[in-house]
């Protein structure tokens, strides 16, 4: 398939896909996994894999909410500052652009924090469990629920 027209197609995973990511508009990323207007472009998804790409936008002082990565992720900090996982001062890492992070299985994020307006790239390989204090899933984001997410925005 010859894609043209700057769409996403993220099912077929049997086609390759090109992005022209300033031609797609930004969301609000689903309400209750974040604190703070953060807004996300997907990217792809990749059904044969389980695997979910996005670029998100977060302005200062927003935050994604507690969660757990089921699979690894990496990401790329293109802009700004991130605390990850508490930060340097907390026992995590605090990502500073440009930067690259990894994320093995089952890394915790009690909160992900944003102290400036920050843009960050990230592939997920595997679903986030977003989770309360108790350890309950509140929401299981897998490739599936992200490109529902996307396409019901």
């Amino acid at each position: 398939m010859n894609n043209t027209s700057h769409e996403v197609s993220h099912q077929n995973p049997l086609e390759g896909r090109y992005v022209q990511i300033e031609k797609l508009e930004w969301a609000s990323f689903p309400e209750g996994l974040c604190e703070g207007p953060i807004k996300w472009k997907l990217l792809n998804v990749s059904p044969e894999t389980g695997a979910w790409t996005a670029i998100f936008d977060c302005p200062a002082g927003s935050s994604f909410n507690r969660h757990v990565h089921i699979g690894p992720g990496e990401y790329f900090l293109t802009k700004g500052y991130m605390e990850v996982r508490g930060g340097d001062d907390d026992g995590g890492s605090t990502a500073i652009a440009p930067g690259y992070g990894y994320e093995p299985c089952n890394a915790q994020h009690d909160k992900t924090y944003f102290k400036e307006d920050s843009e960050f790239y990230m592939t997920f390989l595997g679903p986030l469990n977003f989770i309360d204090q108790d350890g309950n899933t509140l929401a299981l984001v897998t490739w599936q629920g992200a490109q529902t997410a996307w396409e019901i925005k």
